[in-house]
């Protein structure tokens, strides 16, 4: 689950992580209201305007400007709040904004110069350990720094029975090459930073940049987390940071069908039983020459009801010219399945206008098919994975 920059803000606040201050705003009047309120609090002159959105690349996009005095954090919210986002990590069309925050300057003048570093805490699946990968280059796109510079990319792995080392987290504050207090408060920042990707139980804490103020003080100007959906029931406090207005529409209500569906972009629908089937479903429509439109997962319970109530999702993407159901029958009975598709065509009438082709394996697997085959409905039935390729070719050509 991700979430919005503030609300990732506030967690690392809570852990004891510096950040760069700011109020959220989901007008104008309460943008500048934000604005006095930080001007009370740091004694801020100028702000930052940063659109709330779950994408990273927002500068880029115009989502954050700076403002410098009142007026322009009124103009700037004005053109901000509303707008179609659209960054490298959002749709062609873009994302709406629908509240802004309102940020201290934290690039004043001082005795040293500033330096922003980027910073992650994520998981390494090939170690199956969680590690900070970092980099001096804070500010730009890590991966542009990973094509052109992989040597100024560097890890701290951390074993999971030791925890985060101190002699870790200064090696981190070394190779950025800190000295002084800059690099007590690194330290420090390291520390804090790991506790809260821990203590959420998160899948990934993306600070960039890590910045060093002109007075050596280490805080988060940015903040992007992404909490483990899987550890929300112990998380609810976190859960309720959930803004569904950021996530594509027809994949929640899949979930709140209980279906775990994925939107992908190609033009045939995929209605499997299993996350491993379900994968296979969609090398095997790549392998027939066409791309799937979505992972769906309808589970162990593939009745009629349930099967509908895909239908019906799957069917909101316009892209879909095929489906193609591909049901195990271990659990559930093939015959079973088969009679709730055929039930569920009756029952959606002509809300159906794609090809459907059904590939059911497992127990009552030819009864199934004889079902499927003798109903009457416009259903392509078939046994075999490489007979279940051929109909998809066949529907589509």
């Amino acid at each position: 689950m991700n979430i919005h920059e503030y609300q990732g803000k506030e967690i690392l606040t809570k852990y004891g992580v510096r950040v760069q201050r700011g109020i959220v705003a989901n007008n104008p009047v309460e943008a500048v209201a934000a604005a006095k309120q930080l001007t009370a609090e740091t004694g801020t002159s100028w702000y930052v305007v940063k659109a709330q959105i779950h994408a990273g690349g927002r500068g880029k996009g115009g989502g954050v400007k700076l403002a410098k005095n009142l007026e322009q954090v009124t103009e700037i919210s004005e053109q901000i709040i509303g707008m179609m986002l659209k960054t490298p990590q959002t749709p062609p069309e873009g994302k709406q904004v629908h509240k802004v925050l309102i940020a201290e300057d934290v690039y004043y003048p001082g005795e040293s110069e500033t330096s922003e570093f980027y910073m992650s805490v994520l998981l390494n699946r090939a170690t199956g350990r969680n590690m900070i990968m970092y980099s001096t280059e804070g500010g730009m796109d890590i991966e542009e720094v990973a094509e052109h510079t992989p040597h100024l990319i560097f890890t701290e792995e951390i074993d999971p029975q030791l925890g985060l080392q101190g002699f870790q987290a200064r090696r981190v504050a070394f190779n950025l090459g800190l000295s002084g207090n800059a690099f007590k408060e690194m330290v420090k920042f390291v520390e804090a930073l790991y506790a809260a990707y821990i203590g959420c139980d998160a899948s990934m804490f993306e600070i960039n940049p890590v910045l060093k103020t002109s007075d050596d003080k280490i805080l988060a100007v940015d903040a992007k987390v992404n909490i483990d959906d899987n550890a929300l029931y112990r998380q609810p406090k976190y859960a309720e940071m959930r803004d569904i207005r950021e996530e594509n529409p027809i994949e929640v209500e899949a979930k709140e069908a209980g279906l775990n569906y994925v939107d992908l972009d190609g033009t045939v629908g995929c209605m499997v039983n299993g996350a491993g089937l379900a994968m296979a479903t969609m090398d095997l429509i790549k392998y027939a020459g066409f791309e799937p439109a979505n992972f769906l997962d309808v589970g162990g319970t593939a009745d009629a009801k349930r099967v509908e109530t895909a239908f019906r999702i799957i069917l909101k993407d316009p892209n879909v010219k095929a489906i193609l159901i591909n049901i195990f029958g271990g659990i559930v009975r093939c015959d079973r399945v088969a009679q709730g598709v055929v039930d569920a065509y009756k029952n959606m009438g002509d809300a159906i206008q794609v090809p459907i082709i059904v590939r059911l394996q497992g127990t009552n697997a030819e009864i199934a098919k004889e079902l499927i085959d003798n109903s009457g409905m416009p259903i392509l039935s078939a046994v075999q994975f490489q007979e279940a390729a051929d109909q998809v070719q066949k529907a589509l050509s």
